[in-house]
């Protein structure tokens, strides 16, 4: 029947209202009751149960996550829309997390080279008047509470808000801080055919900065180091200031024509200074650590609008779901960064003895030569930039139903993308365009209703810029963007109502101009290439059990000017495995158990240092003391196990947490 596809349950970020089934890709999607019953705090937590992804350390200050072996921490978006200044994303307002895995550059533009991550915030409701509390205790003294309270004004509009605080502690020393979020929402119903959702979001964050440990002469993290933070307790910080405003109007043409304009402003400021291990040798001075440091302030001004159509028609006997849309991005950024400055070396480095503390506070302390130094984050400035992006996007894609078993997805995406860059110190102005063309194609076969087998090909580019598009130096003004070709083969099976299976084989491809030798007007392309094969059981297997199952399978190899090195890429575990699964013991009384696996990995491309493979396990019990009064305990880590999960660089390794619990209480009045 026609219009009967675009209202049925979708995963946002698609754009289009197509059943999961019915997608040429990986996704996945984690619900607001699984990050509640599971405990996330993070997305660094809930992406370490999806197949395929794990997290990188972000340099204590951000997200990162490592899709399918490519490291990001710019392919965020937020309602659709890109989310791309970097620091660590809320959960608490949000209906569901949908990760788009393989270059999605259709839908999302520049980046998604490994995959994406998308936050569907939680809307205002019409006919609602729901209410829910939630207060946490963790064990190392964190706390949290979270609101959301909808409420109907009348039968065409409605509010909503969603916030929370949140005291932040762990098992290292020093570290502390604090996240406040508000998010009122208000949806208005302009008529029978069109709605109105306006957001308004502001994030006050602040937290200590731990960058890790470093690795010894064997390349592992030095398990004596495990207590030490080899930073400052003082200046080791990074703080966030957020306004957020949205707007999405949507409006039904016809039962078969459906039609939305969003609009994004974000304005940003934020700080962040620490110093880092920058240099250890256990073989020669196992007593000492060299530390680095900068200080970098970000402001930023993101404005965003987009539009989507979104028809079903019939040509023939062939169904077709058009998508159409278009997005302009202007962003606005102001960055700087001040190394640190030692009056003892009138350097960046200075070597410290190592002890619990170090040495150091407020940037004042004692060398390992014995000499009082003093640092100065004013005076050795490294960076001042001034940048302007605009973008512009035109997408079209085609949903072909050929017949019942048969289906085909097309589409394309222009990208424009414009750069200009004032840096003040040399007082220099660059500028830089470039356009792109990325493809998208899908087949699918349906030998029934409840089985899809697929065949995608899919391309992404990411701008010479970087991934955090601040900046073109050097010979990368000249180079043309990276760019990611996925190949993917998958299947997805609906076992029961409430049972599905996916699994999928890919092949992701990078290619990279770079300049040869010292030559700038001579090009190589390098190409690199990362296999893979993932899976995930996922639903109920009765009324009391819950699981979900994740595997996934990691390789590839570095290519430089002369082939292949033998070397394989940072942050590609072998093997990966993640399992969940909930038993309702009784109509008041649940449990939970969890496991994750990770291999072995490379911290750095030269293999000289490596992650050792862990295992966690975590628990969960869960009471319901009355239909509005519920009690949880999260447990994580049971075996109380030594573990580094991520890492940023070679001595900047992450200790994870030991043995810790989360006892919240959930009322609904």
């Amino acid at each position: 029947m026609i219009g009967s596809v675009l209202y049925r349950d979708q995963v946002n970020a698609l754009k289009t209202p197509t059943p999961i089934m019915d997608v040429p890709q990986s996704v996945a999607v984690i619900t607001g009751a699984e990050i509640q019953s599971r405990g996330y705090a993070s997305i660094s937590d809930l992406i370490n149960y999806v197949p395929g992804l794990s997290s990188s350390q972000g340099e204590g200050h951000r997200d990162a996550v490592v899709f399918r072996g490519v490291r990001s921490t710019a392919d965020f978006f937020v309602d659709g829309v890109r989310d791309d200044v970097q620091y660590y994303r809320p959960l608490y307002n949000l209906d569901q997390v949908e990760v788009l895995k393989g270059p999605n550059a259709l839908l999302f533009g520049r980046g998604g080279t490994g995959g994406v991550l998308n936050r569907v915030t939680k809307k205002a409701v019409l006919g609602s008047d729901l209410a829910e509390i939630s207060t946490a205790v963790e064990t190392f003294g964190g706390a949290s509470v979270q609101v959301d309270r909808n409420l109907t004004v009348n039968a065409t509009s409605a509010l909503r808000l969603n916030g929370f605080y949140e005291s932040l502690e762990n098992h290292r020393d020093f570290f502390d801080g604090s996240r406040l979020g508000l998010n009122p929402t208000a949806k208005i119903q302009l008529s029978d055919a069109t709605t109105l959702d306006i957001s308004y979001e502001y994030l006050d964050n602040e937290r200590f900065i731990d960058r890790g440990i470093p690795t010894g002469t064997d390349g592992r993290p030095v398990v004596a180091f495990q207590d030490i933070i080899f930073g400052d307790p003082s200046l080791n910080t990074a703080t966030l200031q957020a306004n957020l405003f949205r707007g999405l109007l949507q409006h039904r043409f016809s039962d078969s024509v459906k039609g939305n304009l969003n609009a994004f402003y974000g304005d940003y400021d934020k700080m962040y200074q620490n110093f880092y291990a920058s240099s250890y040798s256990e073989a020669t001075t196992p007593d000492q650590v060299t530390l680095d440091g900068y200080r970098d302030t970000t402001q930023r001004e993101n404005l965003v609008v987009s539009g989507t159509l979104v028809g079903q028609l019939v040509l023939g006997n062939v169904d077709h779901t058009l998508l159409v849309g278009a997005e302009f991005i202007d962003t606005v950024s102001d960055q700087d960064r001040y190394n640190a400055c030692w009056d003892t070396t009138s350097d960046d480095n200075e070597t410290f003895t190592v002890g619990r503390p170090l040495a150091l506070s407020y940037g004042v302390g004692v060398s390992a030569a014995s000499m009082a130094t003093n640092n100065d984050f004013t005076t050795d400035l490294n960076d001042d930039t001034y940048v302007q992006i605009r973008a512009f996007s035109f997408y079209l894609q085609n949903e072909i139903r050929l017949a019942n078993s048969f289906r085909l997805v097309l589409g394309a995406r222009f990208d424009e993308f414009d750069i200009d860059v004032y840096n003040v110190p040399v007082d220099d102005n660059r500028s830089r365009g470039d356009s792109q063309v990325s493809p998208r194609l899908g087949v699918i076969y349906k030998p029934s209703e409840d089985v899809s087998i697929y065949a995608s090909y899919s391309e992404s580019f990411l701008p010479r810029s970087g991934e955090q598009f601040a900046n073109i130096n050097g010979a990368n003004n000249q180079l043309d963007p990276d760019t990611f070709a996925n190949t993917e083969l998958g299947l997805k099976w609906n076992l029961t109502d409430r049972l599905n299976l996916s699994a999928a084989f890919f092949e992701i491809e990078k290619s990279s101009p770079q300049v040869a030798d010292s030559d700038a007007s001579t090009l190589d392309v390098i190409d690199s290439t990362i296999e893979g094969f993932e899976a995930q059981l996922q639903g109920q297997l009765t009324d009391a059990w819950g699981v979900s199952l994740g595997y996934s399978n990691l390789d590839g190899e570095q290519v430089d000017r002369q082939g292949p090195t033998g070397l394989r890429p940072r942050e590609l575990p072998e093997n990966m495995l993640s399992f969940w699964t909930t038993f309702q013991v009784t109509p008041y009384l649940g449990v939970g158990l969890g496991l994750t696996h990770q291999d072995e990995s490379f911290i750095n491309n030269s293999n000289s240092a490596s992650l050792p493979s862990y295992t966690r396990v975590d628990a969960a019990v869960y009471y319901d003391v009355s239909e509005s009064l519920s009690l949880q305990l999260n447990l994580d880590n049971l075996g109380d196990k030594l573990y580094f999960p991520n890492a940023h660089s070679t001595h900047q390794v992450t200790v994870g947490e030991p043995i810790n619990a989360r006892f919240s209480i959930n009322w609904r009045p």
